[in-house]
C-alpha cells in the first residue's frame, strides 16, 4: 500500500520504488501482481515518450488504498485495549531496549 501511495505522489513506478529503496523491477513486479490479483487494474502506466511516461492509480486502485487504510484504522481501534495491556505488561528491560 505504501508503494501505491508513492505512485500517487510521484506519478511514477520507478520514482515510487526509489523512494522506498526498491528497485524498479521489484516495484514493477509488485504493481503487475496487484493488477493481476483483482478484476480491475490497480495502476495504469504509460511507456516513455515525449513526456517520459508515468503511472497513476486507477479509480479502483484509489478505492483499494482507501479501504485498506480504513481497515488498518479499524484494526488499531479494535485492538487498542489489548495492545495497551501488552505494553503495560512488558518488562522494564524490554521497554528500555526500545
Amino acid at each position: 500500500m505504501e508503494l501505491l501511495e508513492r505512485i500517487r505522489e510521484t506519478g511514477s513506478i520507478s520514482a515510487a520504488g526509489r523512494a522506498m529503496d526498491m528497485s524498479y523491477r521489484r516495484a514493477w513486479l509488485l504493481v503487475s501482481d496487484m493488477n493481476r490479483m483483482f478484476n480491475a487494474p490497480v495502476v495504469e502506466s504509460q511507456r516513455g515518450g515525449q513526456k517520459g511516461g508515468g503511472a497513476a492509480l486507477t479509480p479502483f486502485g484509489e478505492e483499494l488504498l482507501s479501504r485498506f487504510r480504513h481497515m488498518e484504522d479499524a484494526m488499531r481501534t479494535a485492538l487498542a485495549g489489548d495492545l495497551a495491556w501488552l505494553e503495560g505488561n512488558r518488562s522494564q528491560a524490554e521497554a528500555a531496549r526500545k
